[in-house]
């Protein structure tokens, strides 16, 4: 039995949507498919398939085994490229989970620049907030904004995360001003849902110490776009990295208050298994993001300028 090819036979047929459609494109007899197929499941005493008269559908250890058996060629066709070719262009797929906002508004473009010096990678991108298994779903990396527990997964450090408190000048206009993190449970503020306690912003004054501030939710959501556009319509106060509301800022949409406060420290990292091999196209486009992203983030510099015009 010859796994490579077997196993090439199955990701072959996923892809394909049928056994026929994939004896044609790898132009074999539709009865070798099948018989890799069968081969491929009797060695690893499971049904990869459900199948019926009409289609094949996954099983869930099917859906498992294809994640791995993608990973496992595209490492294979990266070796091989780089060997063959002398300048070692990389080769294969890259799945990546990103969280949302900061995906969208900032990570996008350094995809698309990536892209444009490697243009063979191709990426599988999974914008979400929640957080993903990377193992058992199948992802390369994922990037997360986090403080980070100890756990078995390697993380680098991409770029510091800040928070800043702020409110429209209308709102601010009708409601006033909080000159203190006692003054916030009078005021309507706008959180995102997707932290444990969000009823309480911890914020610690200039001697480093912690002040459990709570809040009465006003408004809750899991995005923090949606949650800057109410505040700039005047709804509350945000509690917000300053990577989502730099703009708005800048413009005087956005009126930054107790800034003598700051937020819970907070960094993005790229993270992946200790257990998994990283591939050359997985190392290069971390590489690529510690270098695009060092030092002082472009956000927070645009604030920092700002204060001393």
């Amino acid at each position: 039995m010859d796994r490579f090819e077997n196993m090439n036979a199955f990701v072959r047929v996923v892809e394909a949507g049928s056994i026929s459609t994939a004896a044609d494109r790898m132009n074999v007899a539709k009865s070798m498919v099948s018989r890799r197929l069968k081969e491929l499941e009797e060695h690893l005493g499971v049904e990869l398939f459900h199948r019926t008269t009409r289609q094949m559908n996954l099983t869930d250890s099917g859906r498992a085994f294809y994640q791995q058996s993608v990973r496992i060629l595209d490492d294979i066709l990266e070796a091989e490229h780089a060997t063959s070719q002398i300048h070692g262009a990389l080769k294969g797929s890259l799945k990546i989970a990103l969280p949302l906002s900061f995906g969208l508004m900032h990570l996008g473009p350094a995809i698309n620049e990536f892209l444009q010096a490697h243009p063979e990678i191709t990426f599988d991108l999974d914008f979400n907030d929640r957080r993903v298994d990377i193992l058992t779903e199948g992802f390369d990396l994922a990037i997360r904004i986090a403080t980070l527990p100890d756990s078995s997964l390697i993380a680098r450090r991409l770029s510091p995360i800040q928070a800043m408190m702020c409110a429209s000048p209308s709102y601010l206009e009708r409601m006033g001003t909080p000159q203190s993190p006692q003054e916030l449970i009078k005021h309507r503020c706008l959180v995102y849902n997707l932290i444990s306690n969000f009823e309480n912003w911890n914020l610690y004054d200039t001697k480093n110490q912690l002040i459990k501030t709570k809040i009465v939710p006003y408004l809750k959501a899991s995005n923090g776009e949606f949650l800057r556009d109410a505040a700039v319509d005047g709804l509350g106060i945000i509690l917000m990295p300053t990577f989502i509301v730099y703009k708005e800022i800048e413009r005087g949409a956005l009126v930054p208050l107790l800034t003598q406060y700051k937020s819970s420290p907070l960094a993005t990292y790229a993270i992946y298994p200790q257990t998994r091999h990283l591939s050359q196209r997985v190392r290069a486009f971390v590489d690529f993001l510690v270098k695009r992203f060092e030092g002082l983030s472009y956000w927070d510099l645009c604030l920092q300028n700002e204060k001393h015009t």
